[in-house]
Protein backbone atom coordinates (compact mmCIF):
# COMPACT_ATOMS: atom_id res chain seq x y z
CA UNK A 1 0.00 0.00 0.00
CA UNK A 2 1.54 3.28 -1.05
CA UNK A 3 0.89 6.62 0.56
CA UNK A 4 -0.51 9.43 -1.51
CA UNK A 5 2.14 11.65 -3.07
CA UNK A 6 1.83 15.34 -3.80
CA UNK A 7 0.65 17.53 -0.94
CA UNK A 8 0.96 14.75 1.65
CA UNK A 9 4.52 13.93 0.61
CA UNK A 10 5.46 17.62 0.70
CA UNK A 11 3.86 18.03 4.13
CA UNK A 12 5.84 15.10 5.51
CA UNK A 13 9.12 16.44 4.12
CA UNK A 14 8.48 19.95 5.40
CA UNK A 15 7.55 18.48 8.78
CA UNK A 16 11.07 16.97 8.96
CA UNK A 17 12.96 20.04 7.74
CA UNK A 18 13.98 20.93 11.27
CA UNK A 19 16.12 17.77 11.48
CA UNK A 20 18.34 18.63 8.54
CA UNK A 21 20.57 20.84 10.71
CA UNK A 22 21.73 17.91 12.89
CA UNK A 23 25.37 16.84 12.83
CA UNK A 24 26.15 13.68 10.87
CA UNK A 25 26.95 11.74 14.04
CA UNK A 26 23.77 12.90 15.76
CA UNK A 27 21.55 12.17 12.75
CA UNK A 28 23.11 8.75 12.28
CA UNK A 29 22.39 7.90 15.92
CA UNK A 30 18.81 9.16 15.59
CA UNK A 31 18.24 7.02 12.48
CA UNK A 32 19.73 3.98 14.19
CA UNK A 33 17.43 4.44 17.19
CA UNK A 34 14.45 5.05 14.91
CA UNK A 35 15.11 1.90 12.91
CA UNK A 36 15.44 -0.08 16.15
CA UNK A 37 12.06 1.32 17.21
CA UNK A 38 10.55 0.28 13.89
CA UNK A 39 11.74 -3.30 14.31
CA UNK A 40 10.30 -3.49 17.84
CA UNK A 41 6.98 -2.01 16.75
CA UNK A 42 6.83 -4.42 13.79
CA UNK A 43 7.16 -7.36 16.18
CA UNK A 44 4.35 -5.95 18.29
CA UNK A 45 2.23 -5.64 15.13
CA UNK A 46 3.01 -9.25 14.15
CA UNK A 47 2.10 -10.57 17.60
CA UNK A 48 -1.19 -8.68 17.58
CA UNK A 49 -1.95 -10.00 14.11
CA UNK A 50 -1.21 -13.56 15.25
CA UNK A 51 -3.39 -13.20 18.32
CA UNK A 52 -6.10 -11.63 16.19
CA UNK A 53 -6.26 -14.63 13.84
CA UNK A 54 -6.32 -17.40 16.44
CA UNK A 55 -9.68 -16.47 18.00
CA UNK A 56 -11.16 -16.44 14.50
CA UNK A 57 -9.88 -19.97 13.90
CA UNK A 58 -11.42 -21.11 17.18
CA UNK A 59 -14.68 -19.35 16.29
CA UNK A 60 -14.75 -21.11 12.90
CA UNK A 61 -14.30 -24.48 14.62
CA UNK A 62 -17.00 -23.67 17.18
CA UNK A 63 -19.37 -22.77 14.33
CA UNK A 64 -18.49 -26.01 12.52
CA UNK A 65 -19.15 -28.06 15.67
CA UNK A 66 -22.45 -26.26 16.27
CA UNK A 67 -23.57 -26.84 12.67
CA UNK A 68 -22.64 -30.51 12.84
CA UNK A 69 -24.59 -30.96 16.07
CA UNK A 70 -27.65 -29.41 14.41
CA UNK A 71 -27.14 -31.65 11.39
CA UNK A 72 -26.94 -34.82 13.52
CA UNK A 73 -30.01 -33.80 15.52
CA UNK A 74 -31.95 -33.15 12.31
CA UNK A 75 -30.86 -36.49 10.82
CA UNK A 76 -31.90 -38.33 13.99
CA UNK A 77 -35.26 -36.55 13.91
CA UNK A 78 -35.75 -37.64 10.30
CA UNK A 79 -35.00 -41.25 11.30
CA UNK A 80 -37.54 -41.04 14.14
CA UNK A 81 -40.15 -39.56 11.78
CA UNK A 82 -39.59 -42.33 9.23
CA UNK A 83 -39.91 -44.96 11.97
CA UNK A 84 -43.24 -43.40 12.97
CA UNK A 85 -44.36 -43.45 9.33
CA UNK A 86 -43.46 -47.15 9.13
CA UNK A 87 -45.63 -47.83 12.17
CA UNK A 88 -48.45 -45.81 10.59
CA UNK A 89 -48.15 -47.74 7.33
CA UNK A 90 -48.17 -51.07 9.15
CA UNK A 91 -51.30 -50.03 11.03
CA UNK A 92 -52.88 -48.90 7.75
CA UNK A 93 -52.10 -52.31 6.20
CA UNK A 94 -53.45 -54.07 9.27
CA UNK A 95 -56.67 -52.05 9.14
CA UNK A 96 -56.96 -52.73 5.42
CA UNK A 97 -56.57 -56.47 6.02
CA UNK A 98 -59.32 -56.36 8.65
CA UNK A 99 -61.63 -54.50 6.24
CA UNK A 100 -60.96 -57.08 3.52
CA UNK A 101 -62.07 -59.87 5.86
CA UNK A 102 -65.13 -57.86 6.80
CA UNK A 103 -66.08 -57.18 3.16
CA UNK A 104 -65.47 -60.83 2.17
CA UNK A 105 -67.77 -61.91 4.99
CA UNK A 106 -70.42 -59.44 3.80
CA UNK A 107 -70.17 -60.78 0.25
CA UNK A 108 -71.52 -64.09 1.48
CA UNK A 109 -74.66 -62.35 2.67
CA UNK A 110 -75.48 -60.05 -0.29
CA UNK A 111 -78.73 -60.53 -2.27
CA UNK A 112 -77.72 -59.06 -5.63
CA UNK A 113 -74.73 -58.55 -7.94
CA UNK A 114 -74.67 -54.79 -7.44
CA UNK A 115 -73.92 -55.14 -3.72
CA UNK A 116 -71.36 -57.85 -4.46
CA UNK A 117 -69.51 -55.73 -7.00
CA UNK A 118 -69.51 -52.75 -4.65
CA UNK A 119 -67.91 -54.86 -1.94
CA UNK A 120 -65.40 -56.25 -4.48
CA UNK A 121 -64.30 -52.71 -5.33
CA UNK A 122 -63.81 -51.96 -1.64
CA UNK A 123 -61.75 -55.13 -1.28
CA UNK A 124 -59.58 -54.19 -4.30
CA UNK A 125 -59.09 -50.68 -2.88
CA UNK A 126 -57.92 -52.08 0.47
CA UNK A 127 -55.54 -54.45 -1.32
CA UNK A 128 -54.06 -51.41 -3.09
CA UNK A 129 -53.72 -49.71 0.29
CA UNK A 130 -51.78 -52.73 1.55
CA UNK A 131 -49.49 -52.71 -1.51
CA UNK A 132 -48.89 -48.97 -1.15
CA UNK A 133 -48.15 -49.36 2.56
CA UNK A 134 -45.65 -52.14 1.84
CA UNK A 135 -43.99 -50.00 -0.84
CA UNK A 136 -43.78 -46.95 1.43
CA UNK A 137 -42.47 -49.12 4.29
CA UNK A 138 -39.62 -50.37 2.09
CA UNK A 139 -38.84 -46.79 1.03
CA UNK A 140 -38.79 -45.59 4.64
CA UNK A 141 -36.55 -48.49 5.70
CA UNK A 142 -34.12 -47.68 2.88
CA UNK A 143 -34.29 -44.03 3.89
CA UNK A 144 -33.47 -44.93 7.50
CA UNK A 145 -30.43 -46.95 6.43
CA UNK A 146 -29.20 -44.04 4.30
CA UNK A 147 -29.77 -41.54 7.11
CA UNK A 148 -28.02 -43.76 9.64
CA UNK A 149 -24.98 -43.91 7.37
CA UNK A 150 -24.99 -40.11 7.18
CA UNK A 151 -25.33 -39.92 10.96
CA UNK A 152 -22.27 -42.15 11.39
CA UNK A 153 -20.30 -39.89 9.02
CA UNK A 154 -21.54 -36.70 10.70
CA UNK A 155 -20.77 -38.03 14.19
CA UNK A 156 -17.26 -39.05 13.09
CA UNK A 157 -16.70 -35.60 11.64
CA UNK A 158 -18.16 -34.01 14.78
CA UNK A 159 -15.79 -36.03 16.95
CA UNK A 160 -12.86 -34.93 14.78
CA UNK A 161 -13.91 -31.26 14.90
CA UNK A 162 -14.38 -31.40 18.68
CA UNK A 163 -10.88 -32.81 18.98
CA UNK A 164 -9.50 -30.04 16.76
CA UNK A 165 -11.45 -27.43 18.71
CA UNK A 166 -10.10 -28.64 22.04
CA UNK A 167 -6.52 -28.59 20.72
CA UNK A 168 -6.99 -25.16 19.15
CA UNK A 169 -8.45 -23.71 22.33
CA UNK A 170 -5.51 -25.04 24.33
CA UNK A 171 -3.15 -23.58 21.74
CA UNK A 172 -4.97 -20.27 21.83
CA UNK A 173 -4.89 -20.07 25.63
CA UNK A 174 -1.18 -20.84 25.63
CA UNK A 175 -0.32 -18.39 22.84
CA UNK A 176 -2.49 -15.63 24.25
CA UNK A 177 -0.68 -16.05 27.56
CA UNK A 178 2.72 -16.01 25.86
CA UNK A 179 1.97 -13.15 23.49
CA UNK A 180 0.60 -10.98 26.28
CA UNK A 181 3.83 -11.45 28.20
CA UNK A 182 5.99 -10.77 25.12
CA UNK A 183 3.87 -7.83 24.05
CA UNK A 184 4.33 -6.14 27.42
CA UNK A 185 8.09 -6.64 27.19
CA UNK A 186 8.20 -5.30 23.62
CA UNK A 187 6.02 -2.33 24.55
CA UNK A 188 8.55 -1.51 27.27
CA UNK A 189 11.34 -1.73 24.67
CA UNK A 190 9.33 0.52 22.36
CA UNK A 191 8.91 3.11 25.10
CA UNK A 192 12.63 2.96 25.92
CA UNK A 193 13.55 3.36 22.25
CA UNK A 194 11.20 6.33 21.88
CA UNK A 195 12.88 8.11 24.80
CA UNK A 196 16.15 8.20 22.80
CA UNK A 197 14.64 9.70 19.64
CA UNK A 198 14.29 13.38 18.76
CA UNK A 199 10.71 14.52 19.42
CA UNK A 200 10.21 15.87 15.87
CA UNK A 201 11.49 12.68 14.29
CA UNK A 202 9.38 10.55 16.61
CA UNK A 203 6.24 12.53 15.81
CA UNK A 204 6.95 12.12 12.09
CA UNK A 205 7.35 8.36 12.59
CA UNK A 206 4.03 8.15 14.43
CA UNK A 207 2.29 10.13 11.70
CA UNK A 208 3.68 7.98 8.89
CA UNK A 209 3.05 4.51 10.40
CA UNK A 210 -0.80 4.55 10.21
CA UNK A 211 -0.61 5.30 6.48
CA UNK A 212 0.52 1.75 5.75
CA UNK A 213 -1.15 -1.55 6.48
CA UNK A 214 2.15 -3.15 7.52
CA UNK A 215 3.00 -0.17 9.76
CA UNK A 216 6.41 0.38 8.15
CA UNK A 217 7.43 4.02 8.48
CA UNK A 218 11.18 3.35 8.30
CA UNK A 219 12.63 1.11 5.61
CA UNK A 220 16.04 0.29 4.20
CA UNK A 221 17.20 0.67 0.62
CA UNK A 222 17.29 -2.66 -1.20
CA UNK A 223 18.67 -2.97 -4.74
CA UNK A 224 18.66 0.79 -5.16
CA UNK A 225 14.93 0.96 -4.35
CA UNK A 226 12.73 1.86 -1.40
CA UNK A 227 11.99 -1.36 0.50
CA UNK A 228 8.49 -0.07 1.23
CA UNK A 229 7.07 0.84 -2.16
CA UNK A 230 9.93 -0.63 -4.29
CA UNK A 231 10.29 2.54 -6.37
CA UNK A 232 13.79 3.24 -7.67
CA UNK A 233 15.76 5.90 -5.76
CA UNK A 234 17.91 8.42 -7.71
CA UNK A 235 21.71 7.95 -7.27
CA UNK A 236 22.19 11.33 -5.53
CA UNK A 237 19.56 10.51 -2.91
CA UNK A 238 21.17 7.08 -2.40
CA UNK A 239 24.42 8.90 -1.65
CA UNK A 240 22.63 11.11 0.88
CA UNK A 241 21.19 8.02 2.55
CA UNK A 242 24.50 6.10 2.78
CA UNK A 243 26.43 9.15 4.00
CA UNK A 244 23.97 9.71 6.88
CA UNK A 245 24.33 13.44 6.33
CA UNK A 246 20.68 14.03 5.47
CA UNK A 247 17.34 12.69 6.50
CA UNK A 248 15.81 11.26 3.31
CA UNK A 249 12.12 10.53 2.75
CA UNK A 250 10.89 8.43 -0.17
CA UNK A 251 9.38 10.80 -2.71
CA UNK A 252 6.82 8.18 -3.74
CA UNK A 253 5.46 6.70 -0.48
CA UNK A 254 6.73 9.14 2.16
CA UNK A 255 8.58 6.55 4.29
CA UNK A 256 11.82 7.47 6.03
CA UNK A 257 14.75 5.80 4.27
CA UNK A 258 17.81 4.43 6.06
CA UNK A 259 20.98 2.80 4.82
CA UNK A 260 21.23 -0.97 5.07
CA UNK A 261 24.42 -0.37 7.08
CA UNK A 262 22.20 0.97 9.88
CA UNK A 263 20.87 -2.57 10.29
CA UNK A 264 24.36 -4.08 10.13
CA UNK A 265 25.76 -1.69 12.72
CA UNK A 266 22.84 -2.08 15.11
CA UNK A 267 23.06 -4.71 17.79
CA UNK A 268 21.10 -7.90 17.26
CA UNK A 269 17.50 -6.89 16.71
CA UNK A 270 14.53 -7.86 18.85
CA UNK A 271 12.88 -11.22 18.30
CA UNK A 272 9.73 -13.06 19.32
CA UNK A 273 9.79 -16.64 20.62
CA UNK A 274 6.08 -17.00 19.91
CA UNK A 275 6.44 -15.84 16.30
CA UNK A 276 9.45 -18.13 15.82
CA UNK A 277 7.37 -21.07 17.08
CA UNK A 278 4.53 -20.26 14.68
CA UNK A 279 6.80 -19.77 11.63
Amino acid sequence: MAAKSGKNGTAKKSYLQGLQGMSQEHLEEELRNLYELQRVDSLIDDIRTLRGELPLEVQDLEDAVSNLKVRVEKQNEEVINMEKLIVERKNTAKDAQALIKKYESQQNKVRNNREYESLSKEIDFQKLEIQLSEKRTKEYKAGIIAKQELIVQSEALLKEKNKDLKAKKEELDKIVSETEKEEKALLKKSEDAQSHIDHTLLEAYKRIRPNFKNGLAVVTVEREACNGCFVKIPPQRQTDITSHKKLVVCEHCGRILVDKEILDETKKGPSSKVLEKMS
